[in-house]
């Protein structure tokens, strides 16, 4: 029970945090929360400090702090990286980059079937370092990227990846993880085309 109220303080630190501002001229719930979106995270914050001191023992307050530190400074490196790569190799609606924006649109653009397989089997292919899917994705979609593609290649993409695959096929044969990775490129492809008939 205190593990899981724990996590969900940490999840809704980050849901609050990264709180988009709604668009412009909207009203209700969503304006009204992120208008108040760093009071809350404040706010969870404490609590977040209370839980630390009042559950868990000193060492493992350190034990915690040591991880996060550690997976800090595995991530923020290859984010830089990505978000670099990104601006450099798509770059940003009204700004060249060094991919032509018609490649992009000419291979993922729209929502046909071979736009979405497209991006499930370059997810699949493609090692992701962790969020450096988000600015990638973020210079495909300015370039002329569908939305359906879009959620194939995010979908495909952290299920699995080349190096990912060369492992699954040395341990569990090489005609099981074609299976698997098939199966993930289906349903990738499936549910982008889905997703991009509904977000038409």
């Amino acid at each position: 029970m205190q593990d899981g109220l724990f996590l969900l303080n940490l999840v809704l630190i980050l849901v609050f945090a990264a709180f988009a501002k709604p668009a412009e001229g909207s009203t209700g719930f969503w304006p009204f929360v992120y208008s108040y979106k760093w009071w809350i995270t404040g706010g969870l914050l404490l609590a977040l400090g209370w839980v630390l001191k009042r559950w868990f023992k000193k060492d493992e307050r350190l034990a915690w702090l040591e991880s996060s530190w550690g997976f800090m400074l595995q991530i923020f490196p290859l984010l830089g990286i990505g978000v670099l790569a990104a601006g450099f190799l798509l770059g940003r609606p009204g700004h060249p980059a060094l991919i032509p924006q018609e490649y992009v649109e000419w291979f993922l653009g729209g929502n046909s079937l071979g736009a979405n397989l497209f991006a499930s089997v370059a997810g699949a292919l493609m090692y992701f370092a962790t969020l450096t899917e988000i600015p990638i994705l973020q210079g495909l979609l300015g370039a002329g990227m569908g939305q359906g593609p879009a959620l194939a290649l995010l979908l495909a993409g952290p299920a699995l990846s080349l190096p990912n695959l060369l492992v699954i096929g040395g341990v569990m044969g090489w005609e099981k993880t074609f299976t698997f990775a098939g199966i993930i490129v289906a349903l990738s492809t499936l549910a982008g085309m889905l997703f991009g008939w509904l977000a038409v």
